[in-house]
């Protein structure tokens, strides 16, 4: 059986747009999410660990928010879940925040940290080191309904549309695995940042392919 560790944030959590609103933030079914969608359809010789969080960033602490600097929690959560076969690496939307004043160049730089750390791991097969699908993210949609939401996140729109060229480059570098899920899917029109059901199926779709790919 091969391991197959998602690392993401809220869109890997599974975060249901309809809730954005709410004091309690809901998450898609397990079979609905991308995570649950990838492992139905990879079967019975794959074993998918999913590993979200929402708010979670590349490299960055959040003043508001404890404990989510992907940077920081990747070497335990590699350690703990070891031998993997693949890991899938999906992160930056965070690092869009306001209070981090990023270039989209600088949070693929960020992306490519965590990508190096995994594979400069030793928490695959045999102590070696797992295989990496770096994704980038989705693009931010429109937030001009949600005026607070546009005020944290300035310019998404424009900002996350110039990651696919990085985050490729990234790729290309380090010789890994590469998904553009701008070409995929499309964030919810209720929030601008996630997912609907819908487009879980076809990133989940999209990343079994690539899988199948990678494993031969």
């Amino acid at each position: 059986m091969k391991t197959i560790l998602c690392f993401g944030d809220s869109n890997t959590w599974g975060f249901d747009p309809a809730s954005i609103t709410s004091a309690h933030p809901c998450r898609h079914p397990l079979d609905v999410r991308w995570t649950g969608r990838l492992a139905t359809e990879l079967g019975a010789d794959f074993r998918v660990i999913e590993e979200g969080q929402n708010g979670r960033t590349t490299v960055h602490d959040d003043p508001l928010n404890v404990c989510r600097n992907g940077r920081d929690y990747l070497p335990a959560c590699l350690e703990s879940h070891k031998p993997i076969d693949i890991a899938v690496l999906m992160l930056g939307t965070n690092d869009l925040k306001s209070f981090y004043n990023l270039p989209p160049g600088e949070i693929a730089n960020g992306a490519a940290i965590l990508a190096k750390m995994i594979l400069a791991s030793d928490a695959g097969p045999r102590n070696q080191a797992p295989q990496l699908l770096l994704v980038c993210p989705p693009q931010i949609g429109d937030l001009s309904h949600l005026p607070d939401l546009e005020a944290k996140i300035p310019n998404g729109i424009l900002r996350s549309q110039q990651f696919p060229r990085y985050y490729q480059a990234i790729a290309a570098a380090l010789g890994c695995a590469y998904l553009n899920s701008q070409e995929i899917v499309q964030t919810s029109p209720v929030d601008g940042i996630h997912l609907d059901a819908s487009e879980h199926t076809k990133l989940g779709s999209a990343i079994a392919v690539k899988i199948r790919q990678m494993v031969g």
